[in-house]
């Protein structure tokens, strides 16, 4: 047991952690922009796919049980997410206690060097996310088993479409040096396989995105209402 405590207080160990919690939720940002598709397939369709979100598992468990299983889950993974990227910047800081003067720029990316507020803001981003649309207490129209109404009303309103396209630019900087780093810390940093990491680190970031800004961009367009 102590080699385990030994590792999981390294930085490899917090590595470790920090890119198998990202994975789960790099799965989770995939599957929901999926499930989020469902607008553009009108009212029904989005409305019967959140309540089978309710549904399933049942009757093994009890209505929303599973659903609560999964949110444990990912509240789990990114609280683990959060501590080793906390826990990995305070032993880099006591490794160089005296910030240098000059930081050179030169080979950190946009996305590495925005890390830390980009996180910040994709985690106030959801918390305000739930209190829209599956608490019902941000403040505006909440109907509880209408995600497709919620959602139009809430991004009808300009500044909460702006929001979300703010967090979801901040997702895919996040997401984009996530996954590169991800793979580095799992040991799939061979040279002949950088250039696929770049570009599925890409392209994933980009459809992630992309897909997310659509949502608020069609409904102030009016092609979704």
């Amino acid at each position: 047991m102590s080699w385990f405590v030994n590792f999981f207080r390294s930085a490899i160990g917090k590595k470790v952690v920090m890119a198998l919690s990202g994975i789960i939720l790099f799965g989770f940002v995939f599957t929901h922009l999926l499930g989020n598709l469902k607008l553009y397939l009108g009212a029904e369709s989005m409305n019967h796919y959140g309540e089978w979100l309710r549904e399933i598992g049942s009757p093994a468990l009890p209505p929303s049980g599973l659903l609560w299983i999964l949110r444990v889950g990912l509240l789990v993974a990114t609280i683990l997410h959060i501590w080793s990227a906390w826990s990995l910047t305070m032993m880099n800081r006591r490794a160089r206690p005296v910030a240098y003067s000059h930081v050179a720029f030169v080979q950190a990316s946009y996305a590495s060097r925005t890390m830390r507020w980009g996180g910040v803001i994709v985690l106030l981003f959801v918390i305000y996310h739930l209190m829209h649309l599956t608490w019902g207490n941000s403040g505006l129209p909440f109907e509880s088993g209408k995600p497709y109404q919620n959602v139009v009303r809430g991004f009808s309103v300009w500044w909460v479409s702006a929001f979300y396209i703010l967090a979801q630019i901040a997702l895919g900087l996040h997401l984009h040096h996530g996954l590169w780093s991800m793979f580095q810390s799992m040991g799939w940093n061979h040279p002949k396989f950088n250039r696929w990491r770049r570009h599925f680190a890409t392209a994933f970031a980009l459809f992630i995105t992309a897909g997310n800004i659509s949502f608020p961009v069609t409904v102030l367009l009016g092609v979704v209402r």
